[in-house]
């Protein structure tokens, strides 16, 4: 990854948009071969009197070697979960086959939703560490019991802290069949999501549909990385309404999956690396620098009665309610910078302008001086009685009355968006014969990001003809 890619990444991470999703290849370790998979799978081999050697134990996937070897020799698979169960409980706690990378992430606490494909607890262990606090598992298994089932409360995120939730895709390991131990188990889970059966994390999946995934060492193949992709999503994957990044091992020229991205999912950014767990590093310590030079800036803004603002010449002013939506418009920033804007065509003021009414000339100049203005419309935001960014609005709207070509560009930013419902009301009310944009989260559909795509354009020919 470059510095704009790395850029990027972060500032969603910071906004809280990026999901991790870990994968049996991040579970690695010393030497970046498999870990705890292998010794769970060696161990179960061990206690039915088969050597390893003997055992074709592919990376990665050892354990359903192990299990498909021992199911062939006549041993009942009830009694595979329990055993399994006990040794991944006993590997997850030696502190010798815990990776690194995990760890890492545990650390970047701008991550509160998770997913693994793997059923350890090795991820829950590392958060509790990290936290001091237990995460909050949401278990999909189809045969759960229906008392110890739990979904994504509707108010989970909102609550301040450092609380994280920790989805399992493919079950948990308990000594009962609740946990994919096999690949048959895979397909079952599979078909359970895709039919919405019992115990389908419907409030847990549709916070991943809001948000992009980082796929860390998940390795999946090309059946069930194509349905995850397309689980985790609103739209199909050709209309690129949200970002992916797969960061795995580089796979074959002629792999499928990536063959089928390469074609029919553009926003999904593959990148095949040498180690998962080392690009895991090199992201924690871009995080904590950048977290680091954020507390240096505002400190140094604190100290500054008024500083320079770069982009009172922009293309796009950004307009939005700090109080409700500044996560969406710093997703409205990356979507625009992905469509090819540049820093300085971007008015976004969390860096340079602190909450409440101070330096309102150069927030009136910026909107005087845009090509283009961008208000945020959330039912949050609407249903404020007073705030700073309704005049920001009035003052645009004044501006519109002048301008003989399209000004004023309202982004609908709530996920469960219907068309107009209740958002032209009160400050929007002078905007009923425009047709709104529609960026679920701060990431823009398809047709909204084809017409910012397309006023970009417009702007940059007018500057050149002038």
């Amino acid at each position: 990854m470059d510095e704009g890619d790395w850029k990027r990444l972060l500032r969603q991470v910071r906004g809280g948009f990026v999901v991790p999703v870990l994968g049996a290849q991040l579970l690695t370790d010393g030497h970046g071969g498999s870990g705890l998979q292998r010794r769970v799978a060696e161990t179960l081999l061990d206690d039915h009197g088969v050597l390893a050697a003997d055992v074709t134990l592919p990376p990665f996937r050892e354990l359903n070697a192990a299990v498909s070897h021992l199911v062939g020799r006549g041993v009942p698979a009830q009694r595979l979960y329990i055993e399994a169960a006990g040794a991944i409980d006993v590997c997850a706690g030696d502190v010798s086959l815990v990776p690194q990378a995990v760890r890492d992430l545990a650390q970047i606490t701008d991550f509160r939703l998770f997913v693994t494909m793997t059923s350890d607890p090795v991820l829950a262990h590392c958060l509790a560490e990290a936290r001091r606090r237990a995460p909050i598992e949401v278990i999909h298994a189809p045969s759960m019991p229906a008392d110890e089932w739990r979904d994504l409360g509707d108010d989970s995120l909102k609550a301040p802290g450092n609380d994280a939730w920790v989805l399992y895709m493919l079950g948990k390991a308990r000594p009962a069949p609740v946990f994919a131990l096999h690949d048959e188990d895979v397909l079952e889970y599979t078909h359970n999501l895709m039919t919405r059966g019992s115990n389908t994390p419907t409030r847990f999946l549709a916070a991943l549909q809001d948000r992009s995934l980082l796929m860390l060492g998940c390795g999946l193949p090309d059946w069930l990385g194509r349905f995850f992709l397309r689980l985790t999503r609103r739209s199909r994957l050709s209309e690129g309404s949200r970002s992916e990044w797969l960061i795995e091992p580089e796979r074959a020229g002629d792999d499928e999956l990536t063959q089928f991205l390469s074609c029919f999912s553009s926003s999904t950014d593959f990148r095949g690396v040498a180690s998962p767990s080392d690009f895991v590093e090199e992201l924690r310590a871009r995080w904590e620098r950048d977290r680091a030079g954020a507390a240096a800036s505002q400190a140094g803004a604190a100290q500054i009665e008024e500083p320079a603002l770069h982009a009172s010449d922009a293309i796009f002013f950004i307009s939005y309610s700090r109080e409700t939506d500044e996560a969406r418009a710093s997703g409205i920033v990356d979507a625009l910078l992905a469509l090819g804007a540049k820093q300085d065509e971007i008015w976004f003021d969390r860096a340079s302008i602190a909450r409440g009414e101070e330096f309102p000339r150069e927030i009136v100049k910026g909107i005087q001086r845009c090509e283009y203005f961008l208000p945020l419309l959330s039912r949050s935001a609407l249903g404020r009685d007073e705030a700073y960014v309704f005049g920001e609005w009035r003052a645009a709207e004044k501006r519109r009355a002048m301008v003989n070509r399209t000004f004023l560009m309202p982004l609908v930013v709530d996920a469960d968006y219907e068309p107009v419902g209740d958002y032209l009301t009160g400050p929007a009310a002078d905007w009923q014969e425009i047709n709104l944009g529609f960026a679920p989260a701060g990431v823009p559909d398809a047709s909204t990001a084809n017409a910012l795509r397309t006023m970009l354009r417009a702007a940059r020919k007018r500057r050149s003809e002038r």
